[in-house]
Formats: structure tokens, sequence, C-alpha cells
């Protein structure tokens, strides 16, 4: 986690209320001094809670210093403490269900555990506390199961605020830092449509009119230009955190004067390695159709997002391939379409689908779940 904890006002809240628990915590033994069975040993669990809310105020004030290990030594603590109000309390004390020894001033660890582990730490330290105060009790009746529930819950109120918090503050950073990449691409697209795209294009149309050299010139010109207006146009790809990448933005770059890729409004987020095999496959695809289909081809890459399931279309308009063409390139060990292509869509858990014919074009559509699961069972590719 970077950057200031946004649980941070959570934190100070504890801090605030071990203090204030504390001082009840001195009234009641100072109301209840003669009343104790050992004095002694109350001013002493009380001495051992001074110090630990000075020393846990301390600690948990700073953020470096709120350490996993110290929160559960401020559960421990607690319990061990109020775990002495049996040698502490007197029978008639017991009998008319007097405060244990550490009052309202063990409700605070669940809070302080919600805040550093969340919902689930929350919730498993007020069940600790709950059940600390059963044995100090020396029994379980309504008052205990009371305090249990209020303990757990707090606790689990505590853990969900500090986790909804972090959540908050991750999902507005990514946005501040998705606006500041957008702003740069149109400062960047501006400036480069004003000098590099403009010198492209007439370049692109000064070779077309030339004919001859000048004319691959101006097809070479033509393809930069397409490349580098996608490139200005959909930034990284980078969509979020953890290795989540736009595959839209990562496909579109493939567009050239000879392949038009269309692809949905939006960002189409997918792990990081499953976006690199699915533009290594499409890539592939392209590749057989410079080599096979002629200088003179045109293809089509079609992005499709259903929800849990992602199509990626790849549709030529050259002659096609012959039957029995694919298995004999594998026999002679050409891999291409066996590994690149229906490898790769199977090791993502997907299908790969080759429809075919003299004349007729190729089309590959690919299917994969948007969460796949890797397999090295072989694809149903067909």
């Amino acid at each position: 986690m970077t950057g200031r904890d946004p649980a941070t006002p959570l934190w100070w809240g504890t801090i605030a209320l071990r203090v204030v628990t504390l001082v009840f915590a001195a009234g009641v033994v100072l109301v209840h001094r003669t009343e104790y069975e050992r004095e002694w040993l109350a001013w002493t669990a009380l001495a051992a809670m001074t110090a630990w809310t000075v020393c846990t105020s301390l600690s948990f004030s700073r953020e470096a210093l709120r350490l996993r290990s110290l929160v559960l030594a401020d559960v421990a603590v607690t319990c061990a403490i109020m775990l002495t109000s049996p040698l502490v309390l007197s029978d008639a004390q017991y009998a008319e269900t007097a405060p244990l020894i550490t009052t309202v001033w063990a409700a605070v660890p669940p809070l302080v555990a919600g805040a550093r582990f969340g919902a689930t730490g929350g919730v498993l330290a007020g069940l600790v506390v709950a059940v600390s105060t059963g044995v100090a009790r020396l029994g379980v009746d309504l008052d205990v199961a009371r305090d249990g529930v209020l303990l757990t819950a707090s606790g689990l109120l505590i853990g969900v605020t500090a986790t909804t918090a972090r959540r908050s503050q991750t999902a507005l950073a990514q946005a501040m830092r998705t606006e500041a990449a957008n702003a740069e691409r149109e400062r960047l697209a501006r400036s480069i449509h004003d000098s590099v795209l403009q010198v492209l294009a007439r370049v692109r149309r000064r070779g077309g009119e030339l004919g001859g050299e000048a004319a691959e010139l101006a097809r070479l010109a033509g393809e930069q230009e397409i490349a580098l207006r996608a490139l200005v146009t959909t930034g990284s790809g980078r969509s979020s955190g953890g290795g989540s990448t736009d595959l839209r933005s990562a496909l579109q770059l493939l567009a050239t004067s000879r392949v038009q890729v269309s692809a949905p409004a939006g960002e189409v987020p997918l792990p990081e390695g499953t976006v690199t095999e699915l533009v290594a496959v499409a890539r592939e695809a392209l590749s057989n159709v410079d080599e096979h289909a002629g200088p003179t081809a045109r293809a089509w890459v079609l992005l499709e997002d259903l929800g849990e399931e992602i199509v990626v279309t790849i549709r030529d308009d050259g002659p096609g391939i012959a039957p029995g063409r694919l298995e004999l390139a594998q026999s002679h060990g050409r891999l291409g379409v066996a590994q690149s292509i229906r490898g790769r869509v199977a090791e993502l858990g997907g299908t790969s689908t080759l429809e075919t014919a003299p004349g007729a074009g190729t089309e590959w559509e690919i299917r994969v779940p948007r969460r796949p699961e890797r397999s090295r069972r072989a694809g149903s590719g067909r």
C-alpha cells in the first residue's frame, strides 16, 4: 500500500477511545478499590493498562509503526489483563456482576484489528476478546453474550469501513492516473497532428501522385500514419492495477492501411498475460495474410465483449486455404497455425474456429473466457 493510509482517521479514533476508556477504568478502580479481593493487583492491572495505552497510542499514531505483530499483541495483552479479574474481584462483586478490571477498555483491540486487517480481522479479534470475557466472568450469561455481539459487530464495522476506504483510495488514484494519461495523450496528439501526421499525409498523397518507387514510399507512409494515429488515440492499454490490460487498445495498434480493427467503444480489461497471448494470435493470423494472401489482400479484426466471454475474429479476402494444406504444413514441421494460434488459445482455455475455402478467404474466430483457466489439454480448434 503506497501513500497515506486512508484508514488513518480510524486509527486516531481508536487512540482517542482508548484514552477515554482508560480514564473510565481508572474511575471504576477508584470507586471499587475497597471492595477488591486484592487491591494491589487492581492498581497493578491499571498501571499495566496505562503503560500499554501510552505504548499503543505512540505507535498507532505513526503509520510505519502500525505493525501486524503489535496489533496481535494488543489483543493478547488486553485479554491477559482482563483474565486477572478472578484474582482481583471478590465473590460479592461477582454476585452483583461488578465490572471486570478492564471494563470498557477491552473494547478497543477489535477496533484496532478491524482497522489493520479488515472485517475478518476485526471479527476474529472481537471473538477472542468475547471468549476472554466469558472466562473472566467465570461463566456465560446474557451480559457476556451481549458484550460478545457488540465486540464482534464493532470490529466488523470498523473493518468494513477501513477496507472500503482503502479500495476507494485505490480507485481514485487509478482514475487520477488515467485522467493524467489521457490529458498527456491529447496534448501529444495535438502536437503530432500539427507536425508528423501532416507530413506523413502529404508524403502519402504526393507519392501516390508520382507513382513508381514513390508510390511504395507513399504506402509505407500511409501505414505509419495509421499506426501513429492509433497509438496517440488508444494509449498504452493499461487499464487498472493487478496486471490488467486493455485488449481493445492493444489490438487497435495492429491497424494498417490493409488491416481494419473494430472494437467496442469502451475498454476491454483482461489479465495482462491473456492480452499478450491474444495479440500474438492476431499477429500470427495477420502474418499469414501477408505471407499467403498476396500484397493486395485486406484483413479485418473484430473484437467483441460478451461479458463472460471475449471473441476475436480475424478475416481476410484472400484466396483461402485449400483442403489438406494445413495438415501438410504441419507434417513438414511448419507449426504456425498448430502452435501459434490453436496452441495459444487452448492454453487460455478457449476455442479457435477456422472457416476457409478456396476463393472464399479465411476467417478465424477465437473465443476465450474472461477469466481463463489455463490447461495443458489440447484445445478444441476446428
